[in-house]
């Protein structure tokens, strides 16, 4: 069995080509069972454990494969200068069950999560889209900057992050990349910068104002995956266009599942989901200047399609 480190991920992928791969996987057959979600006291606060299993048939040249990623969260681990997210990957014959690579689940979960915003942004965001504004300067952000910059022609980044030195941290990070980025100390300021606005955060109150969205605003919602966490307010999500990766969404995470709750939209106030979209079942934006808004909670179809592609890149 092979084992995948996070350096070999980060060499083997390239956001392009995952956000194709995921495309083609939301478009599939790709079997999803229900994902194990379980609370566990730890210390102080609440950590999480995930289990997302995955398989998917035999495919034309790519063989049969499945998988489970095995995901814990603990919001504390900041305070340790650790990440709160970390997992692994195992990835087996679909043919056989032998397993064939244990990856880096943690940049795996980074990969996937972001090129599954940008899948979305790639029906949603406008095509003329030059602006992002990233709220939250973790882990998770800067691959949100480069699948973003992989579909849509972002030109500047905007950083906001509750600790401005993380925010400009990351854009000292990002501007040597390349980009034109910069942190700015007010949200309000910062959201109305992006023409793509990507959150990904652990807040349980929410950060984004649907009174900040201008018209023609793309609302990537990434973090808040259970119902005790918030990235926008009722306003936001009832006057956006509503997408969702999964119907997950609408129970599991915040935001969506919560305006749905509180009566602020109604079930026909969300759209579809990234299988209907990659199937062509609905249709993405309407017209420029139309908000719209995309939920992830995260799906076991997005790991296995991505460590797939690792797999097949390692051949």
């Amino acid at each position: 069995m092979r084992v995948v480190t996070a350096a070999e991920i980060d060499a083997l992928l390239s956001f392009p080509a995952l956000v194709d791969a995921l495309h083609e996987a939301f478009a599939g057959d790709i079997v999803t069972p229900v994902r194990h979600h379980h609370e566990i006291g730890h210390g102080e606060g609440q950590a999480t454990l995930l289990l997302m299993p995955a398989w998917t048939g035999a495919a034309p040249g790519k063989g049969a494969f499945l998988g489970t990623k095995i995901v814990n969260v603990f919001p504390g681990n900041g305070a340790l200068g650790l990440a709160s997210v970390l997992g692994t990957y195992l990835l087996m014959s679909g043919e056989t069950g032998a397993p064939l690579a244990a990856l880096d689940g943690t940049r795996l979960t980074h990969w996937r999560t972001a090129a599954a915003s940008a899948l979305a942004a790639r029906f949603l965001a406008r095509a003329d889209a030059t602006s992002l504004t990233l709220v939250g300067a973790g882990a998770l952000a800067p691959f949100l900057a480069r699948a973003h910059a992989s579909q849509r022609p972002i030109k500047t980044v905007t950083v906001w992050n509750h600790r401005h030195e993380r925010a400009q941290a990351l854009a000292q990070s990002l501007a040597e990349e390349g980009f034109d980025a910069r942190a700015e100390a007010d949200l309000e300021t910062a959201v109305r910068a992006g023409d793509i606005v990507s959150c990904a955060t652990l807040s349980t109150v929410p950060l984004v104002e649907g009174a900040w969205l201008a018209p023609g605003t793309h609302l990537d919602l990434v973090g808040a995956f259970n119902l005790a966490m918030r990235e926008a307010d009722d306003v936001a999500i009832a006057r956006a266009a509503v997408y969702v990766d999964t119907q997950a969404a609408l129970s599991e995470g915040g935001d969506v599942a919560l305006a749905l709750k509180a009566g602020a939209i109604t079930p026909g106030h969300v759209r579809g989901t990234l299988f209907d979209l990659c199937r062509g079942l609905v249709a993405g934006r309407a017209e420029s200047r139309a908000v719209t808004l995309f939920k992830s909670v995260g799906t076991a179809l997005e790991d296995l399609a991505a460590a797939m592609l690792v797999w097949q890149r390692l051949a």
